[in-house]
């Protein structure tokens, strides 16, 4: 019939990239296989450069070639006659909301869970997880141990900076459920994989986390053939601080103006004081952001937040060829584009629409995936098994957000059987010292990468004198 069709996972846990050629259309999982197509153009999409350098990723449909795009998450491509159409087959839906009390929505949300990671359990070969000591992976590494009867094969990263370093917390995971424990230090000579990752990923990519991600894939496949994860958690039951600021920005826009201002100065000078930092990030500055951004509207406030440069800073980071390239839209129109970020419910639900669609699979899921098959490693998600995913969404956001508590219902669910302490204890993402590394060892390292000629050689959008910047103490 010379038709194809091509579709790809509910979440995103699978890349699929394609492009339009005078013969047809070519489709890989990797950018890198597209390029050996001599029929695929290796044009820059300049627009996609300066979405990377506001999100530190290149939002879907996007990717770094204008010739190349990614087939978004929960979507199908029809090709014939030469032309394709593109168009969704499933959306995560957050209404009608479900009727259930705490104790009814805590006893199905353990019945989901158990389920998800039972799925999960199929196998003819070596099982295991990773287990950071957060609540997510450390739900999935008990459930694990629950429905095997086993003591599963965990692996744990660690840094020898103490403020990064979470082994403590994986341990008392470990020690509860009986694991078959093994743990990595990464130190900073860890960022010699990065030529091997920068060709897995075909195109700028720079989440730090995805550093220890290998070595994390690198140890398991040592140990295991599958791993799970406890990737989706933070998605699924508002996990991030941006959930919380979201619905006290609401609260901060009903004062009058002179209180605000004069509140928010009082506020973050006293943080700057007295709060210590956490990795790396005083409460201080973290606090100015939130307030810089609390009165803007919620498609540009969630843009400041997560953004890493400013359109001020790119200005002066980036070329004036680059700046005259194009009138490019602003990230928050391609992120909130086609409905993104619309639950039909409140401004919580919002956020975990908008991610579950754009942060979580161009940016989470992407970094999972490149690191386990660079090591031929499988990783699967019982946080992401659509059946739970859509229980919870429907879920009143009051049950998964409950005053500044995160992951209320959850953290509900788990008491009794996981350990207080790793309850109680704060998130911290899976952050890396990156800062400590770049003045210590490897300030070289980054001298030599941020030289004007180094830039010039390799960067089509970065001014090549402003590039020590971005080092500089």
């Amino acid at each position: 019939r010379g038709r194809l069709l091509l579709a790809r996972d509910r979440v995103g846990k699978k890349p699929l990239y394609y492009a339009l050629t005078a013969g047809g259309v070519t489709f890989a999982s990797e950018i890198a296989a597209l390029l050996e197509d001599p029929d695929v153009p290796r044009e820059p999409d300049l627009e996609a450069i300066h979405h990377y350098l506001t999100l530190q990723y290149v939002p879907a449909p996007l990717t770094a070639f204008r010739a190349i795009r990614k087939l978004p998450p929960a979507h199908r491509l029809v090709w014939e006659g030469g032309s394709i159409t593109v168009e969704p087959y499933w959306r995560l839906r957050f209404t009608p909301k479900l009727r259930l009390s705490v104790p009814e929505a805590t006893e199905a949300l353990l019945a989901h869970l158990r389920e998800a990671v039972r799925l999960r359990l199929v196998a003819d070969v070596p099982l295991g997880a990773f287990l950071s000591g957060g609540i997510d992976s450390s739900t999935v590494v008990g459930l694990m141990s629950e429905l095997t009867g086993d003591a599963p094969k965990t692996i744990s990263i660690g840094f020898e900076e103490e403020s990064y370093d979470e082994l403590r917390y994986a341990r008392m995971v470990a020690h509860r459920f009986g694991t078959d424990h093994h743990e990595i230090i990464v130190k900073p000579d860890a960022v010699q994989v990065l030529p091997a990752l920068v060709r897995h990923y075909g195109e700028p990519f720079a989440d730090s986390s995805a550093i220890p991600t290998y070595y994390v894939s690198r140890a398991a496949r040592s140990v295991v053939t599958v791993a799970l994860t406890g990737d989706g958690g933070d998605e699924n039951f508002a996990g991030y601080d941006r959930y919380v600021a979201t619905r006290l920005a609401r609260l901060y826009a009903g004062l009058p103006g002179g209180i605000r201002r004069l509140g928010a100065r009082m506020l973050v000078r006293a943080a700057q004081r007295l709060a210590p930092p956490v990795n790396g990030k005083s409460l201080g500055s973290r606090m100015a952001r939130f307030f810089e951004a609390a009165g803007l509207e919620p498609e540009e406030r969630y843009c400041r937040w997560v953004c890493h440069f400013t359109t001020e800073q790119k200005a002066a980071l980036c070329t004036e060829e680059f700046i005259r390239a194009g009138s490019f839209r602003p990230t928050s129109e391609l992120l909130f584009g086609e409905g993104r970020g619309r639950s039909g419910s409140d401004s919580v639900d919002d956020l975990l629409a908008l991610d579950v669609e754009t942060y979580l699979p161009d940016d989470l899921l992407v970094k999972v995936d490149v690191a386990a098959m660079a090591n031929s490693l499988e990783t699967r998600a019982p946080f992401l098994d659509h059946v739970l995913m859509e229980f919870v969404a429907r879920l009143p956001s009051g049950m998964k957000l409950r005053g500044l508590t995160k992951k209320y219902l959850l953290r509900r669910a788990l008491r009794g059987w996981m350990p207080p302490g790793i309850l109680r204890r704060r998130k911290m993402g899976f952050g890396v010292p990156l800062e400590m590394w770049l003045r210590r060892e490897l300030r070289e390292f980054a001298r030599r990468a941020s030289r004007p000629s180094a830039v010039a050689a390799g960067a089509i959008s970065i001014r090549p004198t402003s590039a020590g910047s971005l080092t500089s103490t």
